[in-house]
């Protein structure tokens, strides 16, 4: 008998809207067993599964998913880590409507089955379960491996090469690691203790880490190659841009990085208790539209402001930010200013941000992202009165590497440049991947660079031997 279809998904049990803008817990709560075993039944087992295709790390995807069906957990969550270190953090923000879900032949005619919570679903429960099984090392081949940034990508190729039995030192300039995972996404979607957690198990498999350790100035990358094999550069892209509009220096106008970091990595929000202090702004405009200014807009939110406004340039149809993350911030009462243009800050007599002046604009022709271009529209002048600006347009690598690397070949934005293929530099001995190669992107996407670089550098460490 053939087996009947289910188009619907099991939806997400999450905190009520009234209660998560009070409150930095976490606000999708993720599935109950007999959720996620109804969920995991919808998955139609295709002789060709083009989710695998469509993640970048190569998960085994409907191996896991039958794992969740047949109730064997522990194999389910044992299959999800031969690919991928990092489950818990990717089944809470990796982009799986672009990618996995995307492809899934469910999606033809339904809703695509909902691998992202699955995946998030077995992390947790191997967490609540207490035996954390790591998958079988190879044995020691006595190469050492530096890795700079415990980022996703850092953190990803750390693992695989230390389940392929190199010994892996890991160096990060912060006094945490996780990277964009610490410092950017904010508690209430990605819950800190978790990313420890994740952070702990890479360790576990013999990882060395090296914190408040900034290679470039402490140690330059050829001094680096004195004492390793071989080198991955995973530093990721945290300087931020800015719009270069009149009045970016007054008092109240930050970047995204900035105002996030202090609320995350620092634990703003729970100042007191911890020494960070925040201002605690009540009008706010965030310029941007992807996952950062989203978590900057709910951010703000729950610091107190009374008004929080998303200024975006083109329509809600372009926004980049996951569709998932659009909606929480739309129930939070975030207000959405689409085809906004912020052209000058104003500040009182004090230095302090008090408007913001915008354009309106039109859609045009596209440009070379495929988006209609924005178009300014003459005389559509107007004033926005706000306490605080929130820049969240994009960031671009740190240049102490390369500045600091002679023959490291960059970019025009001064990202690393690496082969797609195999993640090798212009250096011998170094390879790189993540953020710092591609400028600001996915955390799934830096994973998937930096397996792709980690299977590369231990070809040529085995030559090496």
């Amino acid at each position: 008998m053939a087996k009947k279809i289910d188009y619907k998904r099991r939806p997400m049990p999450k905190q009520a809207p009234f209660e998560r803008v009070k409150n930095f817990d976490e606000v999708a709560l993720g599935y109950t067993e007999e959720l996620a075993r109804q969920e995991a039944s919808r998955c139609l087992g295709c002789k060709k599964p083009l989710c695998v295709e469509g993640c970048p790390v190569g998960i085994d995807i409907p191996g896991f998913v039958e794992c969740i069906v047949e109730c064997r957990f522990a194999a389910g969550i044992k299959r999800i880590k031969e690919a991928n270190a990092l489950p818990a953090v990717c089944g809470r923000v990796c982009p799986q409507e672009d990618q996995c879900e995307k492809v899934c032949v469910l999606s033809k005619k339904g809703d695509p089955v909902s691998i992202g919570r699955l995946e998030r679903f077995l992390a947790d429960w191997e967490a609540a379960s207490g035996h954390v099984e790591a998958p079988t090392k190879a044995p020691p081949t006595g190469k050492r491996v530096a890795v700079v940034g415990a980022g996703p990508a850092g953190i990803t190729v750390a693992s695989d090469l230390a389940l392929l039995g190199h010994d892996v030192l890991i160096y990060e300039a912060l006094h945490e690691a996780g990277g964009v995972l610490t410092y950017g996404i904010p508690e209430f979607r990605l819950p800190k203790a978790i990313v420890n957690r994740e952070v702990e198990y890479v360790r576990g498999l013999g990882v060395e880490l090296r914190t408040d350790y900034i290679v470039g100035k402490t140690k330059t990358l050829d001094k680096l190659l004195e004492e390793f094999d071989a080198v991955f550069v995973g530093a990721g892209a945290g300087l931020p841009w800015f719009l270069d509009i009149p009045g970016e220096s007054l008092n109240g106008v930050y970047s995204a990085n900035e105002y996030l970091t202090r609320c995350n990595l620092m634990k703003g929000f729970r100042f007191p208790e911890y020494d960070t202090p925040m201002k605690r702004p009540s009008r706010v405009a965030v310029v941007g539209g992807g996952n950062v200014a989203m978590d900057a807009a709910r951010t703000s939110l729950r610091l107190g402001a009374d008004e929080v406004h998303i200024v975006y340039r083109r329509s809600r149809i372009e926004l980049p930010a996951r569709l998932e993350e659009v909606e929480n911030a739309e129930e939070e009462g975030v207000i959405f200013d689409f085809l906004t243009l912020p052209v000058r800050y104003i500040g009182d007599e004090h230095g302090w941000l008090k408007e913001m002046e915008c354009l309106k604009m039109e859609l045009g022709e596209p440009d070379d992202s495929g988006r209609r271009r924005p178009v300014p529209i003459e005389g559509s002048e107007f004033r926005l009165r706000i306490d605080a600006a929130v820049c969240a347009i994009g960031n671009s690598p740190n240049p102490l590497i390369p500045i600091t690397t002679p023959g490291l070949e960059v970019g025009r934005s001064g990202n690393i440049v690496a082969d797609e293929e195999t993640g090798r530099t212009s250096r011998a001995a170094v390879w790189a991947g993540g953020d710092v190669v591609t400028g600001a992107a996915t955390v799934i996407s830096a994973m998937g660079a930096a397996r792709i670089a980690a299977r590369d550098m231990h070809a040529h460490l085995s030559k090496k031997s």
